[in-house]
């Protein structure tokens, strides 16, 4: 260094005055913070010169080992050939005050990556994966799965089909119920025995088919239904039984005011119904209600009797007025059960259905309310034999025609006329007096007189109380029949 050469510039540099009594400078290479210092022999101790001498290297001019690389701790990037030791260059060589500029080793420097800059990784899309964990943990899991599923589906099917493992229902069996095991005298074992004699009934009309219900009144197939299911038919009907089958009917006779018509299949093994006893009734008796609503064959509703003697007076405008004194109840009716049974908790026929009122306005359809009424079976009764026997009906009458109610207290029907020689005439009645109830039943409108007698058979004999003046008297008319 006393030549007065800075090798790092390249060129020469006078060297520094030292001042007076200073030593040499110090040999070595420049201060590292946090580096081992080792010092280096002066120029000229050494084989060469001016270069350090070698710690044992063969290469004279070298610096020996303890001041190489490991000295700065910086790993070695070269070495001089035929070297027995590491190198002894460093990473900063470059810095390094004795390099020799001209030397031709190459000195090569790493390159210095900035933090955060490191590029990505790059990743051949197209290059075979290795499996990772959570797809060799999925295959078992699927795996599995559908063995389960499997073995589940078969499990359950053989378990069906051989009936194991089936979940049990209910208790312990035990003794049935009486109410459930429908003893013949329980609605269901009257349903079942009354069902095979009821019918429904279609009738051809120019105006398309009217049906309606009836039931078997004999054994050679007479059968009772009502007179407006009938009406303005052409003469051809035909009878659904309760199995489905049908057979072809004609009609026998028909009335139109009692509302009772009689109809004749031929069909062998017929069963006809067996009949009750209207006059026997009593309010709150249970009856049941059997026929084919809505064509709805073989239907079965119950109810109870809710009046008696409810006088009707029926008709179409136009047509004939039907008067009965009929059995009302509350089982459903509806269009198509007309001319079905009401039978009673006996399985006895007490009254043919015939009649409901609605709510509905005029021209609407009516539906049940609750309000039907059935014409008295021991009426229909006498009006189908009389149709049997002579094809046409008798009607009551008791020879005397109301005007209408008085309007005082204590109600009646004042008789306007009475005719000579009749039933009425026969008894004492005149025109003037006001009846007042005929065997106990009051008298309230003209109808009440008319439906009420025709309840009864011609030569009945019924009590009349009634009130001339202001006497109150009773009288017993034998009623007769209709000379028509």
């Amino acid at each position: 260094m006393t030549d007065g050469w800075d090798w790092r510039r390249g060129g020469e540099t006078p060297a520094p005055a030292r001042p007076p009594g200073a030593g040499a400078p110090p040999v070595g290479p420049p201060t590292m913070p946090g580096a081992d210092r080792t010092p280096l022999a002066s120029p000229g101790s050494g084989p060469t010169p001016g270069w350090p001498a070698s710690s044992g290297g063969p290469t004279p001019g070298w610096p020996a080992s303890p001041v190489g690389p490991a000295s700065y701790g910086a790993p070695a990037v070269g070495g001089p050939p035929n070297s027995a030791d590491a190198s002894a260059w460093w990473s900063d060589a470059l810095a390094d005050p004795w390099r020799d500029p001209a030397a031709p080793t190459a000195v090569v420097v790493p390159g210095v990556m900035a933090p955060g800059a490191e590029p990505e990784p790059v990743t051949d899309p197209d290059a075979p994966g290795r499996p990772t964990l959570r797809h060799l943990l999925l295959i078992p899991v699927i795996t599995a799965l559908l063995a389960g599923t499997l073995g589940g589906a078969l499990g359950y099917a053989f378990a069906v089909r051989g009936g194991a493992g089936a979940a049990v229902l209910g208790g312990a069996p035990a003794e049935v119920p009486a109410l459930a095991q429908r003893k013949p005298e329980s609605l269901a074992g009257v349903a079942e025995r009354v069902l095979p004699s009821v019918v429904t009934v279609r009738v051809s009309s120019l105006g398309g088919t009217s049906e309606g219900s009836g039931f078997v009144a004999t054994a050679d197939g007479h059968v009772i239904t009502n007179d407006h299911v009938v009406a303005g038919g052409t003469g051809k009907a035909s009878v659904v039984f309760n199995d489905g089958s049908t057979a072809p009917a004609t009609i026998v006779g028909q009335d139109a005011e009692s509302d009772i018509a009689v109809i004749k299949v031929s069909r062998p093994g017929l069963r006809p119904v067996e009949f009750g006893d209207s006059d026997a009734l009593a309010v709150g008796d249970p009856v049941l209600a059997i026929g084919s609503p809505l064509s709805l064959a073989n239907t079965v509703t119950a109810g109870i009797v809710s009046a008696l003697d409810r006088t009707m007076q029926a008709g179409e405008p136009g047509g004939p007025v039907r008067y009965y004194a009929a059995i009302q109840t509350d089982a459903a009716v509806n269009h198509g059960n007309s001319g079905g049974p009401l039978v009673d908790g006996a399985g006895r026929v007490v009254g043919v259905n015939s009649t409901i009122k609605s709510l509905v306005a005029e021209g609407q359809e009516a539906g049940n309310i609750g309000l039907a009424f059935a014409i008295p079976i021991n009426q229909a009764k006498r009006v189908t034999q009389d149709i049997i026997g002579t094809g046409k009906a008798r009607r009551t009458v008791i020879g005397a025609r109301a005007d209408g109610p008085t309007g005082v207290v204590g109600g009646g029907l004042r008789l306007a006329e009475v005719e000579p020689s009749g039933p009425a005439d026969g008894a004492g009645l005149k025109a003037g007096d006001v009846i007042l109830k005929i065997n106990g039943r009051p008298m309230t409108e003209p109808t009440d007189l008319t439906a009420l007698v025709r309840k009864y058979a011609p030569g009945s004999v019924v009590t009349v109380e009634y009130r001339r003046g202001s006497t109150r008297q009773n009288t017993s008319v034998t009623l007769a029949a209709d000379a028509k």
